[in-house]
């Protein structure tokens, strides 16, 4: 099987892509206050994640709770929430299936057109990992620079974005570079096996009228 780096850097950047992610989901910088003042001391740091809330007071404490009542979130983070676990479901997929694909691996088959597939299936698994993480995190940061901007919202309840989102956004990067690259791989094997084997050619039979014809003569002739 050709190609082989390119299939490692894929399933490599994926496992990455999928750390990310789940760093992502879990890290609760999400949103973080925002200080508009011009007061330069700061006591107290507020964090918002889509699992707890933290408070971290003078750099020193920090203490975080857990959201309490589910009904009680809003819609956004309730999105959020589902659309980031089926992102850590689907990427943890998508590398077990890359993994299966790989060539010294025997666990699946030994056909290099089967885990050539496996290969491009794990890469848009990838690829729709991505598409899961990026949604959530333009959305949350959407709403941070609307409600930052709006005069209505107050300076305390302002938010600035998180570290969580960043690291999102590279997740997603990541995701649909690696996935690319198994894609990538799998189109370039299947187009190496369509030139390597040609499609057979059916001609019809020839056969020699003369040298049946002699065949015949002599066959009679041998009964007279």
């Amino acid at each position: 099987m050709a190609f082989y780096p390119l299939q490692i850097a894929g399933l490599v950047l994926g496992f990455l892509g999928m750390v990310g992610t789940l760093a992502t989901t879990l890290l609760p910088q999400w949103r973080v206050s925002a200080f508009i003042g011009s007061n330069i001391i700061v006591f107290e740091r507020l964090w918002e994640g889509l699992w707890m809330n933290c408070i971290q007071q003078a750099r020193v404490r920090l203490q975080c709770k857990f959201y309490t009542s589910l009904l009680a979130l809003p819609p956004v983070l309730e999105t959020a929430r589902a659309l980031m676990c089926v992102a850590v479901a689907l990427s943890l997929i998508a590398l077990l299936i890359g993994i299966c694909g790989m060539k010294q691996i025997q666990c699946a088959t030994s056909n290099e057109r089967i885990k050539a597939y496996l290969l491009g299936t794990s890469g848009v698994l990838f690829i729709l990992t991505g598409i899961f993480v990026l949604i959530p995190v333009c959305w949350t940061a959407n709403i941070i620079i609307r409600d930052f901007y709006d005069p209505a919202v107050h300076v305390g309840q302002k938010r600035e974005l998180g570290a969580a989102l960043f690291l999102g956004w590279a997740s997603s990067a990541v995701l649909f570079i690696g996935g690319g690259l198994l894609c990538g791989f799998c189109y370039c094997n299947k187009k190496k096996k369509w030139h390597r084997y040609p499609a057979p050619t059916y001609s019809v039979p020839h056969t020699d009228k003369r040298r049946r014809v002699t065949v015949l003569s002599k066959t009679s002739s041998s009964y007279v």
